[in-house]
């Protein structure tokens, strides 16, 4: 640290190049947090699902109903160890302001075909004894500050269910901190009763254990054989396919968001390095009279090497420290569309190596130039 003073002095030296310099590093981590998750958050559903879970929906589209008359068909077929079956209904909470959705979920089968979904027996228990009742994932219910008791209305609009007075019964938890706490349930049985009578006895997809994961594909096909040819086709598939083909659909947005963002990360970074490039050619006459006086060229590159890394990590460590705290609000306005939206330590661990990475790379160059500096061409510049 005996040299100190003199690398505080180069930071110093134009303070609005420094201050620049940092913001851009600032931005570059800010967008790379943003970016990574994202991107995870659209991986989200893949990363989470079981190879043991097939989804049965129709064939045309997910979109498309399918009838609940299909359970037992479906059951019988060996190889099948547990069946449950969900809707998606959307709407608006309270005042209209706040988009609102969630599954009406079968009550029978739900735990059995999901035990990842943590909740106390009590809670469950009251859930199949009140025909309003209702569960919230824990951050949903962190979202609206909701407590076990709450009266929840909402207006479903997606079905034209119409309005609904649910009591909060229940808030359930993953096992595993990647598994989703997003979602809203009521059950199925009330939900039937309050769509139009054309959308009665209909569901939006079976969800359904096996015995075996070897043997998923031939259950897969057996089942899409049953239905062939019927006015209501299926397409049967691992939960992992599934997710997936869902997430082809928003795949053009995504690759949208990360080509946008890499190509401003990068050039942020690019500029930067040709910033600290420039700072380094201004400073020829310094380094002729540093050699002069016997500094080694370890020395000189240590000093643009630090010079480099300072602003790198002070702008890495404000960006991803924004990234942390403006990601609660963003997950806020998306209000459960893209789930587990949150900066983590991993991210955060990530981000620093980043910044530590370009930092280097961006001073390393203009090190390597003072570096190796020929005194004699140094004194010539002056």
């Amino acid at each position: 640290m005996k040299f100190a003073r003199i690398i505080l002095a180069n930071l110093f030296r134009k303070k609005v190049r420094l201050f620049l310099t940092v913001g851009s590093f600032t931005v570059a981590l800010f967008l790379f947090a943003f970016l990574v998750v994202v991107s995870a958050a659209f991986r989200f559903g893949a990363d989470t699902s079981a190879a043991d879970r097939l989804i049965v929906a129709n064939r045309a589209s997910y979109l498309y109903s399918i009838p609940l008359s299909y359970k037992n068909k479906i059951v019988a077929i060996p190889g099948v160890k547990f069946i449950t079956y969900s809707s998606w209904f959307a709407g608006v909470y309270q005042d209209g302001k706040d988009p609102f959705g969630g599954l009406a979920i079968d009550p029978q089968g739900q735990r059995q075909v999901y035990p990842e979904f943590i909740l106390p027996d009590e809670q469950w228990r009251a859930f199949l004894n009140d025909r309003q009742g209702a569960i919230a994932g824990a951050k949903v219910a962190a979202h609206f500050h909701w407590k076990i008791g709450d009266r929840i209305p909402f207006t479903e609009t997606a079905n034209g269910a119409g309005v609904f007075e649910l009591n909060l019964v229940g808030i359930y938890h993953g096992k595993r901190p990647q598994d989703n706490e997003s979602q809203f349930w009521l059950r199925w049985d009330y939900f039937n009763e309050k769509v139009p009578a054309y959308s009665r006895w209909q569901v939006g997809w079976y969800v359904l254990r096996v015995e075996n994961a070897s043997d998923s594909a031939r259950i897969a096909k057996a089942i899409d054989q049953i239905f062939a040819n019927s006015p209501n086709e299926t397409k049967t598939q691992v939960e992992s396919v599934f997710v997936a083909d869902l997430l082809k659909q928003f795949t053009n947005i995504q690759s949208l968001i990360v080509l946008i963002g890499a190509v401003v990360f990068l050039t942020l970074l690019l500029v930067t390095g040709n910033t600290l490039a420039i700072a380094v050619r201004e400073r020829t006459r310094e380094f002729a009279i540093f050699k002069a006086l016997g500094f080694s060229d370890f020395t000189l590159l240590s000093f643009v090497l630090v010079e480099s890394l300072v602003p790198a990590m002070l702008g890495g460590a404000l960006g991803l420290g924004l990234a942390w705290m403006a990601m609660p609000v963003v997950a806020k306005l998306v209000n459960g569309i893209l789930p587990n939206l949150a900066v983590s330590y991993h991210i955060l661990l990530l981000g620093l190596l980043t910044a530590l990475l370009f930092g280097t790379i961006s001073g390393v160059i203009p090190g390597i130039i003072a570096m190796r500096m020929r005194l004699i061409n140094a004194v010539r510049a002056v």
